[in-house]
């Protein structure tokens, strides 16, 4: 089978095109980031903005993978889709993704494992512009140097139907779960604060009833992975809570962002 390879379509744009310049920002923010102790966690929320804006948040959730990094040797990437309107979960056939860092395999076995559930299909539109989980990569290689990728485009599709997707590829301590998404979009600094506050006590709870597109823009995969924490007696813990009027931005219109571990 030729090799296909899914170019960067956010690189210049939401992070540094340049290979050298990008290695040295996700070192920077990650060596900004207080060591942190605790287990390696099996699943993290991380944000998936320019990395001016969320870098910083996301790295405080990367160091934490960081010790992983002889362990982890598989990431299954969940974000929503914010250019293709879908329903389900779109999976990708191509050999590899790329980053402006290298190109990262795709376990097309895995995807093989998940295509007969009905939720899940091949689609290459959903992925090709897509910024949710292509913004998660780089952080992910400069943590964990090798490992293949199970990338994973949602749309409508209920906690279950996502949940059934994740028990799949579960996997043991090998196998990382990822979930690519924001927090509130365009509120004022302090209502922001307030609204996601409450939304990081939500997910801490478990409580994937109070979560909907007002808190999170990735609400369909973070309620797939709370219904399976729930199930499995997980705990989650905010890593970072803060928005972009915190690191980048202005305070009248901000995005919130949040990094959670779970184990």
């Amino acid at each position: 089978m030729h090799n296909t390879i899914r170019q960067p379509a956010v690189a210049g744009m939401f992070y540094p095109n340049n290979q050298n310049e990008l290695s040295n920002t996700v070192k920077q923010f990650l060596q900004q980031v207080n060591k942190a102790s605790g287990p390696v966690p099996k699943a993290i929320i991380a944000p998936h903005a320019g990395y001016v804006y969320s870098g910083p948040i996301a790295a405080s959730v990367y160091a934490r993978v960081a010790p992983g990094h002889d362990t982890i040797n598989k990431v299954v990437l969940l974000g929503p889709s914010h250019r293709v309107p879908l329903k389900g979960l779109a999976a990708s056939a191509m050999s590899y993704f790329a980053t402006p860092l290298s190109k990262i395999p795709v376990d097309q076995q895995a995807i093989e494992a998940i295509l007969s559930l009905p939720q899940v299909s091949i689609l290459e539109a959903a992925h090709a512009t897509e910024h949710s989980l292509e913004v998660q990569l780089p952080f992910l290689q400069e943590v964990l140097g090798d490992f293949s990728v199970i990338p994973l485009v949602v749309g409508e599709a209920s906690p279950e139907e996502v949940g059934e997707v994740l028990d799949r590829l579960w996997g043991g301590p090998e196998t990382l779960i990822v979930i690519s998404s924001d927090l509130s979009h365009y509120y004022r600094y302090e209502a922001a604060q307030k609204l996601d506050k409450q939304t990081s006590e939500a997910i801490e709870a478990l409580r994937l009833e109070d979560i909907a597109h007002e808190q999170a823009c990735g609400y369909h995969p973070v309620k797939g992975l709370l219904h399976v924490a729930k199930a499995r007696g997980m705990q989650a813990q905010t890593v970072d809570l803060r928005n972009s009027g915190d690191t980048a931005g202005t305070k009248d219109q901000v995005v919130g962002y949040g990094a959670y571990v779970f184990n």
